[in-house]
């Protein structure tokens, strides 16, 4: 075998561990992206369910929530609002809302945690580093339950 063919051979067994690892993280972060739509679907449909002005992301998603534990305290304040079909029909909503919601946070989070562990890893984080991939923030909330409607 001449030089050319050995130095091609080489070339070619360090690139396909290479575009493997690219492929990988690739993968792992579009997943992680995902996830982020799909909370952002809940909080469309849970803004959709209760008028808001803002519709700034992450952050009206937290007034929000605040506005549905008040409206949730109203109702038990108030026994005619609480048989009242419709407020029944829109509580069931919520509540349905904010499983899927809490269902997407978890789905982003590990998908984040997964993307992260990747650009930490040997050789995941050579291949990061040099194609300049960015970590990504973790959906935190100070709400630390889910919005409860009784019925």
């Amino acid at each position: 075998m001449g030089l050319e063919l050995w130095a091609a051979v080489v070339g070619l067994a360090l690139s396909l561990p290479a575009v493997f690892v690219y492929n990988r993280l690739v993968s792992e972060r579009n997943q992680a992206r995902q996830g982020y739509a799909d909370i952002d679907v809940q909080l469309k449909r849970r803004a959709d369910l209760v008028p808001q002005p803002a519709a700034a992301r992450f952050g009206a998603e937290r007034s929000l929530g605040e506005g549905l534990h008040r409206l949730v305290l109203l109702a038990e304040a108030y026994p005619q609002l609480k048989a009242d079909a419709s407020f029944r029909d829109l509580s069931a909503r919520l509540v349905e809302v904010e499983d899927q919601l809490q269902f997407a946070r978890r789905f982003y989070n590990g998908a984040v945690q997964q993307y992260l562990t990747r650009m930490e890893s040997v050789p995941d984080v050579l291949i990061a580093k040099l194609f300049r991939f960015e970590p990504m923030p973790f959906f935190e909330t100070d709400d630390r339950e889910a919005v409860g409607v009784k019925v």
